[in-house]
């Protein structure tokens, strides 16, 4: 009984904090409340997150205010069809010490972070892409045959843009398969957009204070997975995502037309790492069945693809979760 009601004061007091973190936040990145709490779960689950938008959105001021209020030592890197894996994780130069004696010395590239910005990522070629698949999913490089760790914690917050595919490589599905989230960052609305004028065209901006470091995010991410999932959600996850998998033998008709290929259990895992931190976001105790809807998209979007009748025919990923939910006993009440 102690040990519950010790997590439960732990889990307000990180609410708390993060209600502080969000509030500094959106004092630089204006009402995006969405866009904001789907990369503060990717964080605090210990994930990687895709923003996928149009160029001037504001993803870059994002990466950059979370980096201050988390504590993390941030870098951003542009991805270019000239970039090499070396431009990333670093390389070895040949040194001449003063006594004439010559040694290789390695040189840590911008990997070697705690927040790393891959700024329009499908930009790089599928060689410097796979630079960060060991990265983003061991915490470590392999250079030169030795392994290196990287810092604790290690995020990747990459960006690309949905419209421009001339000069791009597509991210391969391993890849997008380390992302925990995929987020979608829209056009702001109009009052939305009225207050960033306000806020960004004047003499000063607003600044942002440090709210977390990195090892108070580490203990919060401890903390995230002892947070308790009832047996509802944790069955209305499994049978979501299996629900996608045109293979199931409990899969619908519509899935089997659709889908090309289904989520597998690395989506199961997001999604339950993000119903809690959804909860934990919103001031909750625990996740429940509208958790489960709402991280069903970002989470499973781009674990899964539609064939090429269901595109031709101008269906949507969107649209098919959203029937799937619709018919799932378990989350059809909540949707």
């Amino acid at each position: 009984m102690a040990d519950t009601e010790n997590l439960l004061d732990e889990i307000e007091a990180l609410e708390v904090r993060l209600a502080a973190a969000k509030a500094q936040i959106t004092r630089r990145f204006i009402g995006q409340e969405q866009v904001v709490d789907l990369t503060l779960a990717a964080l605090f689950c210990g994930g990687h997150a895709l923003l996928v938008g149009l160029p001037g959105l504001g993803k870059t001021r994002l990466v950059e205010t979370l980096a201050t209020v988390m504590g993390l030592d941030g870098k951003r890197v542009q991805f270019t069809p000239d970039l090499m894996p070396a431009d990333i994780l670093g390389s070895e130069v040949l040194e001449t010490g003063q006594d004439g004696s010559r040694a290789f010395k390695f040189i840590e590239g911008p990997i070697f972070c705690q927040l790393m910005m891959a700024d329009e990522i499908n930009r790089a070629s599928p060689r410097t892409q796979s630079a960060l698949l060991q990265a983003m999913q061991e915490r470590q490089v392999t250079v030169s045959g030795q392994t290196r760790d990287l810092a604790k914690p290690f995020h990747v917050l990459a960006t690309q843009n949905p419209i421009e595919q001339e000069g791009t490589y597509p991210l391969p599905e391993a890849q997008l398969d380390r992302f925990l989230v995929r987020i979608d960052v829209g056009y702001p609305d109009l009052e939305t957009e009225r207050n960033i004028l306000l806020a960004t065209t004047g003499e000063t901006e607003d600044s942002v204070e440090n709210v977390f470091s990195a090892d108070e995010l580490l203990a919060g991410q401890s903390l995230l997975r002892r947070m308790p999932v009832g047996e509802g959600v944790m069955e209305s996850i499994l049978e979501l995502v299996r629900a996608f998998r045109p293979e199931d033998e409990n899969a619908s008709d519509a899935v089997r037309d659709m889908v090309a290929w289904g989520p597998g259990p690395r989506a199961s895992q997001a999604l339950m790492m993000t119903v809690r931190a959804r909860a934990l976001l919103q001031g909750r105790l625990a996740p429940d069945a509208s958790d489960v809807i709402a991280m069903a998209k970002p989470v499973l979007k781009h674990r899964m693809a539609l064939n090429y009748a269901a595109l031709a025919r101008g269906e949507s990923l969107d649209g098919l979760i959203d029937a799937e939910i619709r018919k799932n006993a378990r989350l059809k009440d909540a949707a």
